[in-house]
């Protein structure tokens, strides 16, 4: 089968030691939330916010997580970036505050999309604005696909949550992994981690793992690390 023509993608976040990239199942608790205000974790978590802005100038991201951490809070003075960001928001998650949030601070805004109602088409003549409109669901295979070659996007950070980095990572559209790692166990099996979605359930599934090169492993402040893998994306079983 034919390599598909796609931007090379980092996984880049922030996890606990048990993997967890959130400290409960409700949206009420957010690691960029709670961790400023925890001892022996706080301390060293602007490291991990220094290492997000050397990340690609290509920001996907998804509407739940970015309603979650306050993107739809009015924000007055929003300096303009040179980051593009990727949006998947398809109930929307996104209201018009935080559509024009994006757009103001985005050199350009991406919608990805299958809701012809959202409200990122009330504002579709803006100039760094474009939407992707998917007609049922979104093919994740045939976006990575047009993001290359119709918007010539050679790199791009992936910043979703545990159930679309599932999605990405069975369709191997994962190549690289960087993650910091906060000195925290949170624990909870409804509470999600850096990997979520359907759980494999036959011998036959085994292909859907993917085995993972170690690049760097680098000690951080605070009792932090930072670990970076490559994605061995076509698995061997056997």
């Amino acid at each position: 089968m034919p390599k598909l023509n796609k931007p090379i993608s980092t996984l880049f976040m922030l996890i606990s030691v048990d993997g967890k990239i959130s400290t409960g199942r409700v949206d009420a608790l957010d690691v960029d939330q709670d961790f400023p205000k925890i001892k022996g974790i706080k301390e060293g978590l602007q490291q991990y916010y220094d290492i997000e802005q050397t990340t690609d100038l290509y920001s996907l991201n998804s509407g739940l997580v970015q309603a979650k951490i306050g993107a739809n809070n009015k924000q007055e003075d929003i300096k303009k970036l040179d980051v593009s960001f990727l949006v998947i928001d398809n109930k929307p998650h996104l209201n018009t505050i935080g559509v024009d949030n994006f757009i103001r601070k985005s050199k350009k805004l991406f919608i990805i999309t299958t809701n012809k109602s959202h409200p990122a088409f009330a504002r579709k003549d803006e100039k760094n604005l474009e939407i992707i409109y998917y007609k049922n669901e979104i093919d994740f295979k045939d976006l990575f696909k047009k993001l290359k070659e119709d918007y010539k996007i050679n790199k791009l950070t992936i910043q979703t949550g545990g159930t679309l980095n599932a999605v990405f990572l069975r369709n191997k559209l994962v190549d690289k992994i960087s993650i910091v790692v906060a000195p925290c166990l949170i624990g909870g099996k409804e509470t999600s981690s850096l990997i979520d979605g359907k759980s494999l359930s036959s011998i036959d599934e085994l292909k859907d793992v993917k085995a993972l090169k170690l690049v760097e492993v680098k000690k951080l402040k605070n009792s932090y690390i930072h670990l970076k893998y490559d994605v061995v994306n076509d698995t061997v079983v056997g």
